[in-house]
């Protein structure tokens, strides 16, 4: 009898102790479980933060490329008006256009990659001196070197230099233009007067201009 009994109580104890274990299973579980939400929803708090501040610098980054593309257009219409300014300035300065003459490669052909004045243009260059040396008032010759688009800017600006050059030097020369009644500009390939996409529009561009003036 007395065996039986201590055999009951040391079932209730065990049966006690699992209990208890359970109890402390459970409770450490839930722990577990309340500090995994507890972390997944500072995660997700961070996400949305981190969402918000890309949106933030998104919105930040496309108000700032407005603003620079804004201000870089004011600056080119600022440039071009400043541009036209500069070449109504110029055309004031240099005085009145009393006429021009042209000497084109459509017409007058300079040998190429050369800076000889052709024959064709002599006899043009000799009537215009002519006509400048009959005027009753002192006028100014402006000589300007153009070339079409072939080869580099370097390139092309010298070469209209060096064109624009040769005519000054043979009205000084032949035809006794004084040299500091003459000034030479170069403008390369900046100026064409036709496309530079056909053979004739390029023979165009390829000119020496003289304006005469007062």
């Amino acid at each position: 009898m007395q065996k039986r009994l201590s055999l009951a109580v040391a079932g209730v104890a065990v049966l006690s102790l699992i209990v208890a274990n359970g109890c402390v299973t459970k409770k450490a579980w839930r722990q577990n479980v309340e500090a995994t939400d507890t972390r997944v929803k500072g995660v997700e708090s961070g996400l949305e933060s981190q969402e918000k501040r890309t949106s933030d610098l998104a919105k930040d980054t496309d108000t700032r490329i407005t603003q620079v593309k804004g201000t870089a257009e004011q600056a080119v219409e600022i440039g071009s008006q400043a541009m036209t300014k500069a070449e109504t300035a110029e055309k004031l300065a240099r005085g009145k256009i009393l006429w021009t003459t042209t000497l084109s490669d459509d017409s007058v052909k300079f040998s190429f990659d050369g800076d000889k004045v052709p024959e064709g243009a002599q006899a043009i260059l000799d009537d215009l001196a002519t006509k400048v040396k009959g005027l009753d008032r002192t006028v100014y010759l402006e000589i300007e070197g153009h070339t079409d688009n072939i080869g580099s800017d370097d390139y092309n600006q010298r070469l209209a230099a060096m064109r624009a050059e040769a005519v000054r030097n043979y009205l000084a020369e032949k035809d006794g233009i004084p040299l500091h009644a003459m000034n030479i500009i170069s403008f390369g390939e900046t100026k064409p007067v036709a496309a530079n996409t056909t053979s004739e529009g390029r023979a165009k561009n390829r000119r020496v201009v003289v304006r005469v003036l007062e």
